[in-house]
């Protein structure tokens, strides 16, 4: 699969009932530009989402898999079953999911592994906490993340990295344009350590990314694009994200 720069991917959390997120999905379906558009809407109405943007470029994905295709695993979906509803993407190893729900890098690689069986693009998230930037340990945490959550043997043409630092998501606070740069160049090196050169593996930068600063950001060394939270939301605020980029 082959993904257009910009890659502009909004991750709405557990926010959007049928009725707003279906407009929203419309409004994004309709957003002229060139470069990837992708929305990861709550599971409740991922089948729905696919419908109103069928016809479109704009990739459907869910915001979580099991690491198991089927069983006795109440609440949880399924890669096959994302695929059955027609989704094509998967979002995994979210700091929310990392932190918040105590996954680990073991979790997110049986979950990738799930999703290539699926054939779905697999986001991979990383970043690194407040505590662990001030330690200056954020390259031996993204080190560590990329090296346990990513499986090896996948096809590199069906995934993308997102680099979210964790203190700056939902915070209002960025980086500085020196520390994106460096953190991309550190997670190019050590992909390209792991998958080639070639593989040339698409890196987001996440992170309290708005219409106010991502045309700075898209136009940094090694950003190939935007994983978004809040701001997707807004569809005018997601389309400008989107143009920002072109």
């Amino acid at each position: 699969m082959s993904l257009e720069r910009p890659i502009v991917f909004g991750n709405w959390k557990m926010n959007g009932l049928r009725e707003d997120g279906l407009a929203l999905a419309r409004a994004v379906a309709t957003a002229p530009g060139k470069g990837t558009l992708g929305i990861f809407p709550p599971a409740t109405i991922l089948r729905e989402v696919i419908l109103a943007v069928e016809g479109s470029n704009v990739i459907v994905g869910a915001q979580n898999a099991h690491s198991e295709d089927f069983g006795a695993f109440t609440g949880s979906i399924s890669a096959p079953m994302i695929k059955d509803v027609g989704g094509t993407a998967v979002l995994l190893g979210h700091s929310e999911c990392r932190h918040g729900l105590g996954e680990a890098d073991a979790d997110v690689w049986g979950k990738a592994e799930a999703s290539a069986r699926a054939d779905l693009l697999t986001v991979i998230c990383i970043g690194e906490t407040d505590d662990e930037r001030t330690a200056g340990r954020r390259d031996a945490v993204l080190r560590r993340q990329i090296d346990g959550s990513m499986p090896r043997g996948s096809d590199v043409s069906k995934l993308v990295v997102a680099y979210e630092p964790v203190w700056a998501i939902g915070t209002g606070k960025t980086p500085s344009e020196s520390d994106i740069v460096s953190a991309h160049a550190f997670v190019r090196e050590r992909l390209d350590a792991i998958f080639g050169r070639e593989s040339r593996i698409p890196i987001l930068y996440g992170g309290s990314v708005k219409a106010e600063n991502a045309a700075a950001i898209l136009a940094l060394e090694g950003v190939d694009g935007v994983l978004v939270g809040g701001a997707s939301l807004d569809a005018e605020s997601f389309v400008r994200i989107f143009q920002a980029g072109q």
